[in-house]
């Protein structure tokens, strides 16, 4: 039964992370049925060999992410705390190209107990324990979402202007819907986000109606040629043409390995884990952010959380599954969230 458990645990929280084809599904070809050794929801009949006739930006460093994900991926949320860690670690060396994966076209299906937005409410509360980051599954149930294509279109859109902005905005947009239970579809809550990190909202507005769309749709046939079966996927690419792939939630040392063997050259960068230096480049932190790159444990990191929040060096936003705490007063520093 325990197996059995975490087996639905794991298909029903992930619902949030899956590529899917704009046909109805059948239970046959349905991708709910997930691998509970990966953590991958995978598309069946993929065909993962073929290459991509599309042409992707010039490699600038040593080492290139192509990282398919999606605003309302949980899983993507997931590994928010390993992904800035390497960012910190192998920034210099690393860079990371963001691409849509148009994780739900609508509701236009029904097929493995997942018909309607009210289905993922609770499956949401679910995976938030199980990653160990907020979420709150309410949204599904007092504003729930359409799609997630507007605001993967809106973050194409923010790629036009700025692509640090871009990074920044997404992050926004992701702690709008899965800590304040809003919906991201409306272009409201899109307009606030895009002001927060300091986008054009007039060109955001434009782009956001005509050539973003375009943007969204390469990336959605980019995906299909790659082979993308579901969300997280990074492609990982070094420049002696050494690749390797990293579906779905796994722990840092799976990403780092990664980057070391398709560029054994590689080299770590040091950076201060004092969590203020931290707050001071990420200036939004989880707790399992906060400790994963600390390199602290989660007690003892709650704890200097707690005290720098009781100091008035932090504020607190706190839902029922857990907190995220901001830089009082902060001002976003653009660099490479």
């Amino acid at each position: 039964m325990k197996y059995l458990y975490s087996f639905i645990l794991i298909v029903l929280g992930i619902i949030t992370c899956l590529a899917q084809n704009n046909n109805k599904m059948t239970n046959k070809d349905n991708p709910l049925l997930c691998d509970p050794e990966s953590g991958v929801c995978e598309i069946p009949n993929v065909d993962t060999t073929e290459k991509s006739k599309i042409n992707i930006a010039t490699q600038k460093k040593p080492v290139k992410i192509i990282y398919f994900t999606d605003p309302i991926c949980s899983t993507c949320w997931g590994i928010e705390p390993q992904l800035r860690k390497l960012k910190l670690e192998y920034g210099s060396e690393v860079e990371v190209e963001y691409r849509m994966g148009g994780l739900l076209p609508d509701w236009s299906y029904n097929s493995g107990g997942i018909s309607k937005p009210s289905d993922v409410a609770h499956h949401w509360d679910e995976v938030s324990h199980y990653y160990n980051m907020p979420i709150n599954g309410d949204v599904w149930l007092e504003d729930p979402l359409h799609s997630s294509y507007p605001p993967s279109i809106a973050f194409k859109a923010a790629q036009i202007q700025d692509e640090t902005k871009a990074i920044a905005f997404l992050r926004k947009l992701r702690e709008m819907v899965f800590l304040e239970k809003k919906n991201i579809t409306k272009w409201e809550n899109i307009s606030n986000a895009a002001k927060t990190v300091g986008l054009d909202i007039e060109k955001l507005k434009t782009d956001f109606e005509s050539d973003a769309i375009a943007l969204f749709k390469t990336d959605l046939e980019l995906a299909r040629e790659m082979g993308v079966r579901g969300f997280p996927t990074m492609f990982m690419k070094g420049t002696q043409q050494k690749s390797e792939t990293v579906y779905g939630f796994k722990p840092y040392a799976v990403f780092e390995k990664a980057i070391t063997d398709v560029y054994p050259e590689v080299e770590k960068r040091n950076y201060y884990k004092d969590l203020l230096k931290i707050f001071q480049k990420y200036p939004t932190l989880t707790l399992r952010e906060a400790a994963e790159i600390s390199e602290q444990t989660l007690e003892t990191t709650q704890t200097q959380l707690e005290n720098l929040t009781a100091e008035q060096k932090l504020s607190i936003y706190k839902t029922k599954n857990g907190n995220i705490w901001h830089l009082k007063e902060r001002e976003f520093e653009l660099s490479t969230h």
